[in-house]
Parts: structure tokens; C-alpha cells; sequence
């Protein structure tokens, strides 16, 4: 099948010949007539395979011209970079369409936006933060809103924006198409389909947590960071790592990677993470797909919907602690009919991570010994020495200790906590907060 045979428009199906798109994915073969259809629809493909196409194509298909100001499609994108994908996407397909377009994020100047919206726009692609923040300047009003598109809503949840998401909710016409698109859903996610969407048709072409099969995937248990960074430094000396992408946990590790790698090899690397500016951080992600840097350092912020065509491999150099992210990670390679290598490196911590992974995934990840060549470090970072004083480190050990061990569980009577202040804690539970000596002898006058 070929988009020729989804009865596109003509000006949908010239731009997309233009850009080479001549195949559609699954999920947009089977998503396009039932978003056609008006019914709510909750999309789960895994990443890589064309969401986005999904609802920009039955959508643009069916958004006829209009000179009214407000938008009549709201799709809303967990981060900063997402919504300059999305926007990109729909500048390429509206090519010979007059549809006004509009993508709006926090930490650029809200009046120039508030502009352009009064000016008028059909489509509105936005983060949550900022869509509330024109929301109260009174620019913005939902009343001729059509359709509402909530992409990657588990990492919205994820990053704290379920208060702002659930405002956003509650102040949309009731009468709309709900469109929901993601790789994996949570419990989560589901109450909220529960609440607020109707009747939704599920299109899901594979279940969540199955991986690509494009994907290699390859495991190295590594005890600590140095042998971490020696493994890394031996694996990219393969000529086939031409397009590297490295998720690391947090962005201090991040920055001090990047920086080591430099320092090393002399060899220009990316890094993006959320202390960096907009302006930097879509900088390194241009560099990074067209070729110019071959390594990109990342947290978890750019697993999420980001489109980099032809990335080689991916090494998660932390495992994630939360199992879909970990597909998200491995999916920005081996996408577009293209085979990708993901690399995970796991230190004894990380070993529980890994279970749980291979729970969702419901396979194991294979697993490969350190080349001999590789020094194995005896070195460890101040973040990867246990704090002997901690308590919970101390259980831990009582736990996985073998018989004869000095260190036991505390017996039921030895659990009890001295809360303290019985009295005020008692007060504090029935007026929520203490009541004082002022307060009981104050005298009203």
C-alpha cells in the first residue's frame, strides 16, 4: 500500500512526494479512517514507526480554510523540541495548503506569541505551561476547538504537568475528537482516558514494551563509572558508530561526559539537557542529525518523540530506572526500515532495572562480556560509594546477608518512631496547624 491509496488530497499527496514519503506505517494506514470518522482514539505504536503522520495527515485532510482567529486544533507536546518537530512536520505537509500554524513553549518572549495568536492560527501545538500562561492573558479561547491531540502524555505525567494538563481539560468545549498517541501507556494514563475522553477506538499495532525488531540490543555488566567511560571509549573506536546517541541519567554526568570525551579525543560532541538554552540545545540536535557532531550526549529529555534520522547506535551509558523509558531511548535508532545497535551498560544497582525491563519487554536483553581489553576500574565516583551511616543502605545489606551475618532484622517492638509533641500532632491533624498560646488567648473586640 501506498499513500496514494488513503485517498489523500492533492496537496497532501504532492508534498508528501516531494519529501520521498511514499510507504505508510501501520499506524497510520489503520489510524487515518477512524480519525475521519470523529470517534476518539488512542494510538499505541512503538517509537519510531510514524505518530506523528498519524493524526497530522486525517487532520489536515479535513481542516478546510478558515479566516477565524481561533484555533480549531490544540496538540499538546511534553517538551520544547517537540513542539518545533511537530511545527516542522506540519510546514511540510501544508506546503499547498493555506493552514496557519503556530507552535508555542515556555523561555521564549510570551508577547510575540500573544501576537500571533491574536492574529489568528488553526493549529496550535504547544506545552502545557505556556498554553496556560496565554490562557489567563485572554488572547487565547478554545470556543471553536475541533480536536484535541495529547502526544507522549505518560512523559507529560511523567515531567509534573498533570495539574497544568488536567486545567487544560477541564476548560476545552466538551464537544471534540480526543487523539491520544504514544509507545507505552500507564496506569496513569488510563485513569485519564477514563475521565475525560469518549469512547475512544484503541489502535494499538504492537503491544507496549515490544521493541523494535530493527533494534540489536546488547547489555555489559560494569561495575562503576570509570570502567563505564573505559568500555565507552573502546566501543567507539568502531568505524560502523558513525551517528552516536548517549542517554545518561542526570545532567551533571552529562556535562562532565561531554566534557571528558572532548578533553580525550579532541572530537566535537553535543550535549542537551534542560540547564541548557533553547537556542543550544536546538543547535546541538541540528549539528547532530545533519552530521556535523557524531556523538550527542542527552538525558532523558530527548527520548521523547524526537525525530533524528539515521542514528547508528544508541548506549545507554545509565540504565533507566523506568522501563519505558528505556524503550523510548533505544527507539531513536533503527527507525525507517533502517537496523540500529542499543547498548546498555549495567553496574550491580542497575541489575533491578534491568528485571524490570525485560518484564515489560517480556525477553531478555542479551548480554556480552567487557572485552579483555578493556580496563576494568577500581576507582568509584563519590555518587557510587555507599554512605555507610545510611540507614537504608544498612537493610539493604541485613537482607542480601547470608546467615551468621551481625547485622539482623529490628524486632516488631524496636519499629516503633518516637514522633514526639503528641499533643501538637494531635491538634495539627484536626485544625492542620498547631494552635499557640497567642492564638488560644486572643480576644476578639
Amino acid at each position: 500500500m501506498t499513500f496514494k491509496d488513503l485517498n489523500l488530497s492533492n496537496p497532501l499527496q504532492n508534498a508528501l512526494e516531494e519529501e520521498g514519503y511514499i510507504y505508510p506505517t501501520p499506524i497510520q494506514v489503520e489510524a487515518l479512517p477512524i480519525i475521519q470518522s470523529g470517534k476518539d482514539v488512542i494510538g499505541v505504536a512503538q517509537t519510531g514507526t510514524g505518530k506523528t503522520f498519524a493524526y497530522l495527515l486525517p487532520i489536515i485532510k479535513n481542516l478546510n480554510y478558515s479566516e477565524q482567529r481561533q484555533p480549531r486544533v490544540l496538540i499538546l507536546v511534553p517538551t520544547r523540541e517537540l513542539v518545533v518537530q511537530v511545527v516542522n512536520q506540519i510546514e511540510m505537509l501544508t506546503k499547498y495548503i493555506s493552514l496557519r500554524y503556530l507552535g508555542v513553549y515556555g523561555g521564549t518572549n510570551i508577547n510575540t506569541q500573544k501576537q500571533k495568536v491574536y492574529d489568528g492560527v488553526d493549529i496550535l501545538v504547544a506545552t502545557p505551561g505556556r498554553l496556560l500562561d496565554l490562557t489567563l492573558t485572554g488572547n487565547l479561547r478554545f470556543k471553536s476547538l475541533k480536536q484535541l491531540v495529547i502526544d507522549e502524555v505518560d512523559e507529560m505525567l511523567n515531567l509534573g504537568f498533570r495539574t497544568q494538563l488536567t486545567n487544560i481539560l477541564d476548560i476545552l468545549p466538551d464537544r471534540r475528537q480526543n487523539l491520544m498517541f504514544s509507545a507505552t501507556l500507564t496506569e496513569d494514563v488510563d485513569n485519564l482516558i477514563h475521565s475525560f475522553f469518549n469512547a475512544p477506538v484503541k489502535i494499538e499495532i504492537a503491544a507496549t514494551g515490544t521493541p523494535l525488531e530493527l533494534i540489536i540490543q546488547k547489555a555489559y555488566h560494569v561495575p562503576n563509572f570509570y570502567t563505564k567511560i573505559n568500555l565507552l571509549e573502546h566501543l567507539l573506536q568502531d568505524d560502523t558508530m558513525s551517528k552516536v546517541l548517549i542517554f545518561v541519567d542526570n545532567k551533571k554526568l552529562a556535562d562532565r561526559l561531554a566534557e571528558y570525551i572532548q578533553d580525550k579525543h579532541g572530537e566535537v560532541t553535543g550535549v542537551i539537557h534542560s540547564n541548557k538554552s533553547q537556542n543550544f540545545r536546538l543547535r546541538s540536535i541540528r549539528k547532530f542529525d545533519e552530521g556535523s557532531n557524531r556523538i550527542l550526549i542527552a538525558t532523558e529529555l530527548i527520548a521523547r518523540g524526537i525525530d533524528i534520522t539515521d542514528v547508528t547506535h544508541v548506549i545507554n551509558f545509565d540504565t533507566p530506572t523506568i522501563p519505558e523509558n528505556y524503550m523510548h531511548r533505544i527507539g531513536r535508532t533503527g527507525r525507517a526500515d533502517k537496523e540500529g545497535v542499543a547498548i546498555t551498560f549495567i553496574n550491580e544497582v542497575e541489575e533491578e532495572y534491568q528485571e524490570t525491563i525485560e518484564t515489560l519487554m517480556n525477553q531478555k536483553i542479551p548480554m556480552f562480556d567487557i572485552p579483555e581489553s578493556v580496563e576494568i576500574s577500581t576507582k568509584f565516583t563519590d555518587e557510587e560509594r555507599p554512605n555507610l551511616m545510611d540507614k537504608h543502605y544498612l537493610k539493604v545489606n541485613a537482607h542480601s546477608s547470608t546467615s551468621g551475618s551481625g547485622l539482623h532484622e529490628k524486632k516488631a517492638k524496636n519499629k516503633k518512631v518516637n514522633l514526639g509533641g503528641s499533643y501538637k500532632r494531635t491538634i495539627k491533624e484536626k485544625y492542620k496547624k498547631p494552635k499557640t498560646r497567642s492564638q488560644k488567648t486572643k480576644r476578639k473586640y
